[in-house]
C-alpha cells in the first residue's frame, strides 16, 4: 500500500497495491498497522456510506467538540471530488483544503482528521461513497461549512448549475463563523 502526502500534512491518502486478472482484482483496502504507522493509534466505530447521483455535493460536514471525527473515505462505485478543509483555529494551513479525486478505478482512500470539514460532488451519474469513522454521530454536534465560501476558493469542477444540495447545505456559515476548533485541541 502506498502512502502518499498532500499539501496538508495530516491528511493523507492511501492506495493500495492492486493485483488484477481475468477473474478480476484483489487488494487489502485497510490495514491497522500500516494506517498507526502513518496516523498513529485510531479505533474507528462506525461504518457510513452513501449513494448519490451526477451533481450532488455533500459537504462540508463536520461533527463539533467533543464529538469530533476523523474519517477514512473511498468511493467504492464512480467517482468523486473529495475535500477536506482545514478548520482548526489558528493551524498553519487554516482555511487550506486538500482536494482528491477518489474512484473505483483507483480505489484510493483519503484520511481526513478530526479538525476538518469534509465534503465530495459526485463526477459520474452515481456514485457509492464509504465512511469509516472514529467518533459515533451526534446529531446535536452536527455542523457545516459553506461549499462555496470563497475564502476557500473550492474548485469542484462542476458547474454552480449542476451542482445539487440538501437544503440544509445551502444554508451553512461561512469558515470565519466557526469558532469550535482550536488549533491547540487537535495537536
Amino acid at each position: 500500500m502506498k502512502v502518499i502526502a498532500t499539501q496538508i500534512p495530516e491528511v493523507l491518502i492511501f492506495e493500495p497495491d492492486v493485483f488484477g486478472d481475468h477473474r478480476g482484482y484483489f487488494f487489502e483496502s485497510f490495514r491497522q498497522d500500516i494506517f498507526e504507522k502513518y496516523v498513529g493509534k485510531i479505533y474507528f466505530v462506525q461504518d457510513n456510506q452513501s449513494k448519490s447521483g451526477f451533481g450532488v455535493l455533500r459537504g462540508l460536514h463536520f461533527q463539533r467538540p467533543p464529538f469530533t471525527q476523523a474519517k477514512l473515505v473511498q468511493c467504492l462505485q464512480g467517482e468523486v471530488l473529495d475535500i477536506a478543509v482545514d478548520i482548526r483555529i489558528g493551524s498553519p494551513t487554516y482555511g487550506k483544503h486538500v482536494s482528491v479525486h477518489l474512484s473505483e478505478a483507483n480505489h484510493r482512500q483519503l484520511y481526513v482528521p478530526r479538525g476538518f470539514a469534509h465534503g465530495f460532488a459526485v463526477l459520474t451519474e452515481t456514485a457509492v461513497f464509504s465512511y469509516k469513522c472514529d467518533n459515533y454521530y451526534s446529531s446535536n454536534a452536527d455542523g457545516g461549512l459553506a461549499w462555496n465560501d470563497p475564502e476557500i476558493n473550492i474548485d469542484w469542477i462542476l458547474s454552480p448549475d449542476e451542482i445539487k444540495l440538501s437544503e440544509k447545505d445551502k444554508e451553512q456559515p461561512s469558515l470565519h463563523q466557526i469558532t469550535h476548533f482550536e488549533y491547540k485541541n487537535f495537536k
